[in-house]
This record gives structure tokens, sequence and C-alpha cells, in this order.
């Protein structure tokens, strides 16, 4: 039997306009937000304070924090698409968060490649564009994001 190994795609193998479903989804914690928050020293009470978030409009409730949301959505993307086959994650931006995500929410994240091309300073290598979005259980957007990652084109001669 052969040996296989999980990886990301290597150059060639991206598509654009493909679109990847990142399952299982993750659902939020409490423990997630309060860990993540503290980790990164952010005091926002909205992520860490249930009296005084519950008496803020117009959530009344802790938000998860949203670099949380941003990590785990890129996290997510990272079995399908890049592990072994990252050089370095370039850039992020149009980073929003039309909606929030809470504890007890479920996060489904999805990638799309919008486009790549060959590296002109790095040969056996190529820049990929992905849009991220994450959706809660019930379909609605709580984040998008582009990225932009630089990854090994296929080793000589893999097929």
């Amino acid at each position: 039997m052969p040996d296989i190994i999980q990886r990301g795609l290597y150059f060639e193998e991206f598509e654009a306009g493909a679109r990847y479903l990142h399952r299982p989804g993750r659902t939020a914690t409490e423990a997630d937000n309060v860990l993540f928050t503290t980790l990164t020293m952010n005091t926002q009470a909205l992520h860490l304070d249930a009296a005084f978030a519950d008496a803020q409009e117009p959530f009344r409730a802790r938000l998860m924090n949203s670099m949380w949301t941003l990590s785990t959505m890129v996290g997510a993307s990272v079995a399908q698409l890049t592990q072994g086959t990252l050089v370095a994650q370039l850039g992020l931006g149009d980073i929003a968060f039309p909606h929030p995500l809470f504890a007890g929410d479920t996060l489904y994240t999805e990638s799309v490649i919008v486009e790549k091309r060959l590296s002109s300073s790095r040969p056996g290598q190529g820049v990929v564009q992905l849009a991220h979005t994450g959706r809660n259980q019930d379909g609605v957007v709580v984040a998008t994001a582009a990225r932009t990652v630089l990854v090994h084109c296929l080793p000589e001669g893999a097929a």
C-alpha cells in the first residue's frame, strides 16, 4: 500500500474560480473567546465582561473576538490549500466582519481561488490570491478576507 501524506495544493493545482468548502466547521466557545482575547492582550470588555456586554446595544451579549474569527477562517483552509506547500503568507486585506459571531455559533469557512501567477522573482514558486468567507450555522456571512500566499510549484519530475 502506498503512503499518503496530507498536503495542500501546489501552484499548478490551484484553479481560478474553484471554491473550497472547508469542513468540519468550528463551534466557537466562551473558552476560545476568553483564551484568545487574553493571550493577545485585548482588554475589550465586549469579549470579557458579560455584565458590560449584556448592557450594550445592539447585541446585548459578548461578541467573539473578530481576530479569532479571522484566524480560525484562515486556519480552516490550511489542510486543503496550503499544508506543506506554503512558502509564506504575503498579506491579508479587505477584511470585514458584517455580522457578529457569538459563543455557541458554528463557523463554516469557504475559500475561492481568485487568481494565480508565477513569481517573477522566485523561480519554482507562485503567488495565489484567495477570498475567504466565514458563515455561521444559519448561512449568515460573519467575516470576509482577501489573502495572498506564496506557494511552491510542483517538484521537478512530479506529475
